[in-house]
């Protein structure tokens, strides 16, 4: 009984066929078939659309399993480079498949790996080189042949080990230093001891290195000024360059573009490609054919605007991003610097840029911290660093964004783990520095059974979103929830509760980049209403007074009005001296492809993109709804057409009570609150939502208050105590 381990490459060769195997069963088979598909997908280096396509047809079902079983190999072992047997006693010895053994100058390729495991070995598969590194009894003069990288791709959607199936594929990664033929030797085993006698488990390969162009970037904006911009290139295959194999920063490997400046350059091998070319949600997408051939080549790309709202005084920003953690590099770092980051700001044009320090990497990412805009920020776009409490003893209770510190570090600590173990303190440390708090991420732990708003569904509060926030309101210590980075009802409908009895939290849009979403900066934003020029200290003041929207960045509501009060000015208050009509007035604009997005529209609400204006398209129309919300209620809708073109919209409406008023794009953008106060009287617009927000309290104690260390527990119960009497007394004063 032998064992075989094929090794398959995304480029079809002609060498020759390694055997079929038959008794190997249909639905193991085909799963991890699906695995190693979705892997070359994230990786972007995707089987050609149609094999793929056969392929995921044949491991979705098969009336004949064991054809089905037959069929799947033929496709996948025609790009196979090596074939590797393994006897029953576990000796491994190695011969050369079809696969045509091309690489790249200064990039990898993707191969494939195939395991006929007649032995049932569940050991990890091990590939090495000399030409990569030296293995155990390689003389010190050989080692300058060096020019290879190799690693085998383990991580998810992957397994780390075999699993034991009698056949199965692994995916094998090659980096080529140089251009041109060079000879590789590769090696394989599945642990110590397993190479086959005479050394057979190693073989001779004999590479083409395609040579790489250099491609100079001319990167023009709207107006003709140099910029930066995100670049998404790939070639007739759709393999994604660079190769996101290996990248390293200020090229994500999690993401598939890249970002390059004016003059910057690409490596890309001679053939063609389709360039994605873009600046973030205010521009449009334009596609550019690229063809590279063996001279080095320049080509210019235009940006083009559909919006601009920094022109009318709303400038964009993205209060929660991080440059260590969750998809980010950890070693040797602890993350990516400052420049790493700003190209990433620049490249999304966010005009304000929030890295926040936080438990991953927290001691060498708060030496960025200088409490002011970084060195780095332009007059158009400013970076700052703040902090995000989270990985902190207090975490359990909702993790907090604090903007605009004059210091990060909490009074007497030295470690994260000296920092309080619940939330309010936090806040009242960072007010005392007068700086805009919140909490981030604000959904978890206020998921939904029904997607509704409002509703008197009294979620868990057993999250790490806005769950300490309905007590921390009452203390008048919270300036801002997040939103746009969990599913909207999630996180509007405690907002909304808390607006009904008066308390004046706004809202801020924030990406949690890249923990949440990973794609790019920005994908969630404020826009604030800037008093005169771009200034990170106004703009995050503008968040605690309301001067701001949150959006996508794919539809805008500007220029919010009630008669003659702007929101965000003058505390966002409009006094009447009785009931009457109030009029509603903004300047509108979203902009949505042709033709619908089914694979956005068929994905449940809390399915990410959460907020997403493709989620709002009318039908098959390219129509969204605008609803102007009054005390939480959609009270009044116009379809808005998104085209692009900004246009005046206005509304009419009998004010009865004192009452909160917005307009939304659901789900895609919210403006904060203008107050209506009839007769002076303040907003105690639902006895109900006095009482949801009562029970609210006790389920977040009720949920946190084990992890409050034990010295700290009774000023938490005094908090909590507080925030019940002063529900309690405004359920008193609600009008119904």
């Amino acid at each position: 009984m032998r064992m075989w381990v094929v090794l398959l490459v995304v480029s079809a060769g002609l060498a020759q066929e390694l055997p079929l195997v038959d008794v190997v069963e249909y639905q193991p088979l085909a799963a991890q078939v699906v695995r190693v598909l979705d892997t070359l997908d994230m990786l972007g280096e995707s089987l050609p659309k149609a094999e793929a396509a056969e392929l995921r047809r044949l491991a979705g079902g098969a009336a004949d399993p064991k054809q089905a079983v037959v069929e799947i190999q033929k496709i996948l072992d025609r790009h196979c480079l090596v074939g590797v047997h393994v006897n029953p006693e576990g000796r491994v010895k190695v011969e050369q498949g079809p696969a045509r053994p091309e690489l790249v100058e200064q990039g990898w390729r993707t191969y494939l790996v195939k395991v006929r495991n007649e032995a049932g070995v569940t050991a990890v598969l091990a590939a090495s080189s000399p030409n990569a590194g030296r293995l155990a009894g390689t003389p010190e003069g050989q080692v300058g042949r060096r020019f290879l990288d190799l690693q085998m791709f383990n991580k998810q959607p992957m397994r780390e080990r075999l699993s034991g199936l009698e056949v199965e594929y692994r995916i094998l990664q090659l980096y080529s230093r140089d251009k041109g033929k060079r000879e590789a030797k590769l090696a394989f085993d599945v642990g110590q001891g397993t190479q086959d006698l005479g050394f057979r488990n190693e073989i001779d390969i004999l590479f083409t290195a395609r040579p790489a162009t250099t491609v100079k970037l001319r990167v023009l904006d709207f107006d003709d000024r140099p910029t930066t911009a995100t670049f998404l290139v790939r070639d007739t295959l759709g393999r994604v360059y660079p190769s996101q194999a290996k990248r390293l920063a200020p090229d994500f490997a999690f993401q598939p573009q890249v970002y390059r400046a004016d003059g910057e350059a690409l490596a890309l091998p001679p053939g063609d490609y389709t360039v994605e070319y873009t600046r973030g949600p205010e521009y449009r997408r334009k596609t550019q054919r690229l063809h590279v051939e063996e001279k080095p080549m320049e080509i210019a790309f235009r940006l083009e605007r559909w919006i601009d709202p920094a022109k009318m005084g709303w400038y964009s920003g993205d209060h929660h991003i991080h440059a260590a953690g969750c998809a980010h590099y950890e070693k040797p770092t602890e993350g990516v610097y400052p420049q790493d980051m700003m190209r990433h700001i620049l490249g999304e044009d966010l005009k304000v840029g929030s890295v926040l320090s936080w438990g991953p990497g927290w001691y060498f990412q708060k030496t960025f911290f200088e409490g002011k805009d970084n060195k780095l920020s332009t007059r158009e776009n400013l970076m700052r660093y703040d902090v995000e409490v989270s990985g902190f003893p207090s975490s359990h209770t909702g993790h907090i964004c604090l903007l605009s510190l004059k210091d990060q570090d909490y009074p007497g600590s030295k470690r994260i783990e000296d920092w309080p173990s619940w939330g309010i303190p936090v806040f009242r440390w960072a007010k005392s520095q007068d700086a805009v708090t919140g909490f981030a991420h604000s959904g978890w732990g206020l998921a939904l059974k029904e997607e509704k708003l409002l509703t008197d569904e009294l979620p868990p509060f057993d999250g790490i979103g806005a769950n300490e926030y309905i007590v921390g309101v009452t203390h008048n210590l919270v300036d801002f929830i997040s939103t746009v980075d969990t599913p909207y009802a999630w996180e509007l409908n405690i907002w909304y509760h808390t607006l009904n009895v008066g308390y004046r939290t706004r809202i801020s849009g924030e990406t949690d980049f890249p923990c949440i979403y990973g794609d790019r900066v920005g994908l969630g934003r404020s826009y604030v209403r800037q008093r005169k020029n771009l200034d990170y200290r106004d703009w995050a003041v503008g968040i605690r007074e309301g001067r701001n929207y949150v959006s996508d960045g794919k539809s805008h509501l500007l220029e919010f009005r009630v008669n003659e009060v702007e929101m965000g000015e003058g505390a966002s208050e409009l006094r009447l001296a009785a009931p009457g009509t109030v009029h509603v007035r903004a300047m509108v604009a979203a902009l949505l492809d042709e033709a619908p997005d089914e694979s956005v529209r068929k994905l449940r609400y809390d399915q990410k993109p959460y907020w997403e204006l493709e989620r709002a398209r009318i039908g098959n129309t390219r129509r969204v709804p605008l609803e102007l919300v009054v005390n939480g209620r959609a009270v009044a809708r116009k379809e808005i057409e998104a085209d692009g073109a900004l246009r005046p919209v206005e509304f009419d409406y009998q004010v009865e009570r004192s009452s909160w008023i917005a307009l939304r794009i659901l789900p895609s953008s919210h403006t904060n609150p203008i107050f209506v106060l009839v007769d002076g009287k303040p907003v105690r617009a639902s006895r109900q939502s006095a009482e949801w927000c009562l029970r609210a309290v006790d389920q977040c104690w009720k949920q946190k208050v084990t992890r409050i260390r034990t010295g700290e527990r009774e000023e938490a119960e005094r908090a909590y105590e507080f925030a019940r009497q002063a529900y309690r007394e405004r359920a008193r004063e609600a009008v119904e």
